[in-house]
């Protein structure tokens, strides 16, 4: 744990009014519990049964985010206490968002999440599909789930123009699509390699696990 780069980048974060997402995924709870002594109450999450025991464990006032790829099989695991979720890749899962939530009468806070890098392994939606969602959610009167924003992960790379430019693409496509319906006023992109490159280019939303945790080990082999 890296508590002095914890506290430097909350003291960033709130100078520019950005939301920091702490991404606690395969961390202990030890090390969440930490970090909520000290204030952080945002965190995120990318496997549904990793989310589900620390639910379990941890303080309720916690706020869950999760940023993983979510299957539509899976949502009714998460969907009671869930803040927000990050990665809408797909009509069917927004609509498996409504109706989950729609059996326990709550509305859950959602984000599409819009392929922007040059990696073809990233989910996310074009600009085309996107429209599409937005023309049809009048249309299925999904009245349990609420589109807030928009996110993104730019490409894994050190050329710090081309992830600029896919920021400044994901800034300009929320802009253009604040309707009346949709009051986009989140903007999730930005990670610890690249948050302050996201920062500059609108982003007020940022998830960052390695700064603040130190680097995940790596996976061992069956």
């Amino acid at each position: 744990m890296n508590i002095e780069a914890y506290k430097n980048l909350v003291e960033e974060c709130k100078q520019k009014n950005v939301t920091l997402v702490a991404v606690s995924k395969t961390k202990p709870v030890e090390d969440i519990l930490e970090l909520y002594n000290l204030g952080q109450r945002d965190f995120g999450e990318n496997y549904v049964q990793e989310l589900i025991e620390k639910e379990k464990q941890l303080p309720k006032d916690i706020r869950w985010h999760f940023i993983g790829h979510l299957q539509s099989n899976k949502v009714k695991q998460i969907i009671d206490f869930v803040h927000l979720i990050h990665g809408i890749d797909s009509l069917k899962l927004l609509q498996e968002i409504n109706k989950q939530s729609e059996k326990i009468n709550r509305i859950t806070k959602c984000l599409l999440q819009v392929h922007i890098a040059q990696e073809e392994t990233k989910f996310g939606l074009d600009e085309k599909e996107i429209n599409l969602i937005i023309s049809e959610f009048e249309n299925l009167k999904m009245k349990n789930v609420n589109v807030v924003g928009l996110m993104g992960m730019a490409s894994f790379t050190n050329d710090e123009n081309r992830i600029r430019k896919e920021f400044q693409y994901l800034q300009s496509l929320q802009q253009k699509l604040q309707i009346e319906n949709f009051k986009l006023s989140t903007l999730s992109m930005g990670m610890t390699a690249d948050y302050k490159i996201a920062i500059e280019e609108g982003s007020n939303m940022i998830r960052v696990g390695s700064l603040i945790f130190g680097e995940r080990k790596p996976s061992k082999s069956p």
